[in-house]
């Protein structure tokens, strides 16, 4: 039995990014990586090998730099773990020791086993394989009608990517008021439903999929709890993703009330020398303190990091009170993005916010070809005017400013602050210095701090 100083299993971004960093600050170690397939996807860039990408090798993703760096790996399926031994063992019957093991197993479609007719032939999910997506999108290809049920980030992009296809319709499902309505709050969701309405896609937004429907096994349909029936060759469902915790489970090792992997902060699972990193280890949210599931490649691969260098002796503290959620997307030419609390969970946590809002256009002048109209939120804490939130619309900039926004709540900016914010403009990359969005904002932040104050 062959023995390795550090184990990972599995080899998404997590995996790769744990492996990569420790094996750099840890040259000497000896480090397996167990993967169960040859090729990996960037997870985020799942959707666009529907339409925007070539082909699904234009997504590939790999251990190469890991290898480089002197790592090896085995394509195999891990079937156990021994704790105590301290061993892992594999499908094909192989057996490792190991000092360290980093759980990186990542998660899995929410299987919607609440729906009548779950499992029909032709009902499909968007999972992190590339043999599976492969052959997916080998069935979406020559589909004519598609129903997605799920208006999140992957059910909103997989939804525009196959409506790009000119002979197909798309219709996507959501049972919440508007689309993406855990990301951004209903003004910013409102404005998701119309930029997917002229995305060419059918949106019923507020119903529930009652029931999958089929014909001699195979589906045909979906049904909504008002009786419409919405016709379908394939039916793919976005609902969600959930840890992949099935070895640590079986293996003894704590699982926390939402089904991941407990850790603490620097990622140590309930079993010596064991630990866990992104989707399937657990998170605590930034501004909430509550266990979370904030499940982004982004997150797990800040947490990686993290890990990498302290995984034989503490290096880094992890010194952040939480994992903080940024999200962005790209829907028919507009960017959505957010960071932090949005009205929603700051409500739902009982945390007390006013908003700052400013909308203008990222180029001066506003004639410039390429100009976007640019929409920025800010959520504040009116007591000390912390940001706490963001959410930002607008053009591809926004992808950029939105990590300023979660650099200032990890770092507990407050508006007072950013007024006095410098910054470097241009007439083709900017809002005019004059009118900078992020600083208007807080402008009308501190105007409704001081509104809230006397209204108390």
């Amino acid at each position: 039995m062959k023995k390795y100083d550090v184990i990972i299993i599995g080899g998404g971004p997590s995996g790769i990014i744990t492996s990569i960093t420790a094996k750099k600050q840890n040259p000497e170690k000896s480090f397996l990586m167990i993967m169960e397939e040859e090729k990996g996807l960037v997870p985020c860039g799942i959707p666009y090998v529907f339409h925007d990408l070539d082909n699904i090798e234009q997504n590939k993703m790999g251990p190469t730099p890991f290898i480089e760096a002197g790592g090896e790996v085995l394509v195999d399926t891990v079937t156990s773990i021994q704790v105590k031994e301290k061993v892992v063992v594999t499908e094909s019957g192989s057996t490792f020791a190991y000092d360290k093991l980093v759980l990186a197993t990542g998660s899995v479609p929410l299987i919607p086993k609440f729906i009548e007719g779950y499992d029909l032939e032709g009902v499909e999910y968007i999972k992190k394989s590339y043999n599976y997506i492969e052959q997916l999108k080998k069935k979406t290809d020559s589909a004519k009608s598609i129903v997605v049920i799920g208006a999140g980030f992957i059910g909103v992009e997989i939804s525009e990517q196959l409506a790009k296809h000119e002979d197909k319709t798309v219709s996507l499902i959501e049972a919440e008021p508007h689309c993406l309505y855990r990301a951004f709050s209903q003004d910013f969701a409102e404005k998701a439903d119309e930029v997917v309405k002229e995305a060419n896609i059918q949106l019923y937004i507020g119903h529930k999929a009652k029931k999958i429907i089929g014909k001699d096994g195979k589906v045909t349909g979906v049904e909504l709890e008002d009786g419409s029936i919405i016709d379908a060759e394939i039916v793919i469902s976005a609902i969600g993703y959930i840890p992949h915790c099935c070895l640590a489970k079986d293996a003894g090792i704590e699982i926390n009330e939402l089904g991941a992997i407990r850790v603490d902060n620097y990622l140590r699972s309930s079993a010596k020398d064991v630990y866990a990193v992104g989707d399937c280890s657990q998170t605590r949210g930034f501004i909430t303190g509550r266990t979370d599931n904030i499940m982004l490649a982004s997150t797990a691969t800040a947490e990686a990091r993290v890990l990498g260098y302290n995984l034989f002796c503490i290096k880094l503290l992890r010194n952040f009170a939480g994992t903080l959620s940024v999200f962005s997307t790209e829907i028919h030419g507009k960017v959505f993005a957010s960071a932090g609390a949005i009205e929603q969970t700051a409500c739902d946590a009982n945390v007390q916010f006013v908003i700052g809002k400013a909308q203008d256009v990222d180029r001066h002048p506003g004639n410039l070809p390429g100009v976007n109209q640019l929409i920025v939120k800010l959520i504040v804490s009116p007591e000390n005017g912390e940001i706490i939130g963001g959410e930002i619309l607008g053009g591809k900039s926004v992808g950029e400013m939105i990590n300023t926004v979660s650099l200032a709540i990890q770092k507990a900016v407050t508006v007072y602050e950013l007024v006095s914010f410098q910054i470097g403009t241009h007439p083709l990359l900017t809002t005019a210095p004059t009118k900078y969005l992020l600083i208007k904002a807080a402008e009308n932040a501190i105007a409704n701090i001081k509104a809230h104050a006397e209204n108390c």
